[in-house]
């Protein structure tokens, strides 16, 4: 497998694209604005959308990118999600007020889009690429993803908070390489944080002593204009383990 990081940020401005990840060619976890880092070549070469959840920052190319290359495909985008974030996308987005509904266009017997289910815990494989649903904790129905080339692992937590769920799936890991969590806000913000179920670097150092397994870590979703303070704490608050800021266009071979 390989996974390329799109967009990584909590917010936009100057080079900042907020999250998704592109795996090979043709599927994407989450598709936030770092998806308008793609070629309308390399969009059509998209076959599936892995969402984590319904907010914006996570979902808001999926309509422009089915939009703009539908035509292009000679099959519907398959858009991966959870039965509440599918209800959520059909009743805010795709409800011909926002969005049209591209599971009706051209026709309901071909159209450019189409949902499937996806439950915690069941391994979706493509091509021998395995991709698991895992739990995160948010404000509105989330996931995050495990993703397995049989090789190696790497787990993205998606948006989250305190989750003892995740860490009893993560330590079950035996070929863990690569930790992908998110950190939104800095210690001086952490109301918010748990107000909007996220995490700031204290909350992290709670969450990484959870984790008995060795892992390379990468911190996203950090708040525009708050990256310098917030990694600063979480190198104050993480002890031993080392993470690192998750950049754009980072690479990750496993």
């Amino acid at each position: 497998m390989k996974l390329r990081v799109l967009g990584c940020s909590g917010g936009i401005g100057g080079n900042l694209r907020t999250t998704s990840f592109l795996l090979d060619q043709d599927v994407l976890i989450d598709a936030g604005t770092g998806v308008t880092e793609l070629s309308l070549t390399e969009l059509a070469l998209v076959d599936h959308v892995f969402v984590t959840h319904s907010h914006l920052d996570h979902i808001a190319c999926i309509p422009f990118m089915v939009d703009s290359v539908g035509f292009m495909r000679d099959k519907p985008l398959t858009v991966h999600a959870t039965e509440e974030t599918q209800e959520i996308l059909r009743q805010h987005i795709f409800n011909w007020k926002i969005w049209p509904d591209f599971t009706e266009i051209p026709n309901v017997r071909q159209p450019y889009m189409r949902y499937q289910s996806i439950e915690l815990g069941v391994p979706r494989v493509l091509n021998g690429r395995k991709i698991t649903a895992i739990p995160a904790n948010h404000v509105v129905p989330a996931v995050g993803y495990h993703l397995d080339s049989g090789a190696a692992s790497l787990i993205f937590s998606g948006d989250t908070t305190s989750n003892d769920a995740l860490w009893d799936v993560v330590n079950k890991i035996n070929n863990l390489r690569y930790l992908i969590i998110e950190t939104a806000f800095p210690n001086s913000e952490k109301d918010l944080a748990i107000i909007s179920k996220h995490l700031c670097p204290s909350m992290l150092a709670e969450e990484l002593a959870k984790l008995t397994r060795e892992a390379e870590i990468f911190i996203t979703h950090l708040k525009p204009g708050e990256l310098e303070i917030t990694m600063t704490e979480i190198e104050d608050c993480v002890l031993g383990l080392r993470p690192r800021m998750l950049l754009n266009n980072q690479v990750f071979e496993f």
